[in-house]
């Protein structure tokens, strides 16, 4: 080969192996990272549900992978950190993350915003019907299951616990929820800590091999003044027969939880997201997942968020009319 025909190939292979570079570049897909969390959680359903929904596994434009967490806080560390593109975190962690009012924690996670209004979230306490448990206080000295260390029930818990003067006259076990249920069902509990929608597996499972009741906790709210001091939480019941021998509603209080982003996810993959989930066939497909799901629609998904939304989702909203 001569001179001039080895540079004439030389110079069509870095032409070529440019095209490939480029090409290559051009369909790279944005790769979204979607923080869920523990086993017998609804969280981790939504990042499921998101993830395998065939118009979202078929676009060009990204890719979702669902990732299991310990829960809410975990996840407010995590996207503002951008470890997680997005996932599901409180209402409440939110804006106290964003306050930087945090349990023993003064950073402020500005990077977390808002995309949509999932569900309300409320706070279950399971006990043993006819244990004398009518209070949180009734607590006191007791084995409790106060839901996984990093996770907004454990958060929540400790807050409400804190609040009602508990919080260190308990013995707490971290665990998640089924954990829980097995440990209620076996006796190695008198009772354990939810705080997720309703119905929840876990309390089905406990119910199948216990007699059980819910703790009026709304009662408890009111009278200590939990909710003068956290304005976010609102008021609600599990309703009668949503659990096995369950057969009165059982007031409580709720927090909302929200799907949310990283700042730096790109406005165009938090708008196509939106536009594929918040359709007739993507909100069939996520209230097939869970009944939980039951009120997420284009009416609902902008309501209930006291913290910035993302860039992105607020394009959509406005586009909907809806912010």
């Amino acid at each position: 080969m001569n001179k001039k025909t080895f540079a004439l190939v030389t110079g069509i292979c870095v032409v070529l192996a440019m095209t490939f570079v480029f090409a290559g570049a051009s369909f790279a897909k944005t790769r979204v990272i979607f923080g869920g969390g523990p086993a017998g959680g609804t969280f981790q359903v939504v990042a499921n549900g998101i993830q395998v929904y065939k118009p979202v596994k078929e676009t060009a434009d990204f890719s979702v992978k669902a990732q299991t967490s310990a829960g809410s806080v975990e996840n407010l560390r995590k996207t503002d950190a951008g470890r997680q593109q997005m996932s599901t975190v409180y209402s409440g962690h939110v804006w106290l993350g964003r306050n930087g009012k945090m349990k023993n924690d003064t950073k402020q996670y500005k990077n977390v915003l808002a995309v949509a209004w999932l569900y309300g979230a409320p706070a279950q306490l399971v006990v043993k019907k006819g244990a004398g448990i009518k209070s949180v206080k009734d607590l006191e000295g007791k084995k409790v299951g106060v839901g996984n260390a990093g996770s907004g029930a454990f958060a929540n818990c400790e807050l409400f616990f804190s609040h009602m003067g508990v919080w260190d006259k308990i013995e707490r076990n971290a665990m998640g929820y089924n954990d829980a249920a097995a440990a209620f069902g076996n006796n190695q509990l008198d009772a354990f800590w939810l705080f997720t929608a309703f119905p929840s597996g876990a309390v089905i499972m406990a119910a199948q091999t216990n007699d059980i009741a819910l703790v009026d906790l709304n009662a408890d709210a009111k009278k200590s003044g939990f909710y003068d001091k956290y304005p976010y939480f609102g008021k609600l019941a599990v309703p009668a027969g949503t659990y096995r021998g369950v057969d009165y509603d059982a007031p409580s209080f709720q927090d909302s939880a929200l799907w949310v982003a990283n700042a730096k996810v790109p406005d165009e993959v938090v708008y196509k997201l939106l536009s594929l989930i918040y359709t007739d066939e993507g909100l069939a497909h996520m209230k097939a997942q869970k009944k939980t799901f039951k009120n997420m629609s284009l009416d609902t998904g902008a309501t209930n968020i006291v913290t910035p939304f993302h860039p992105g989702a607020e394009n959509f909203w406005k586009e909907k009319g809806k912010l």
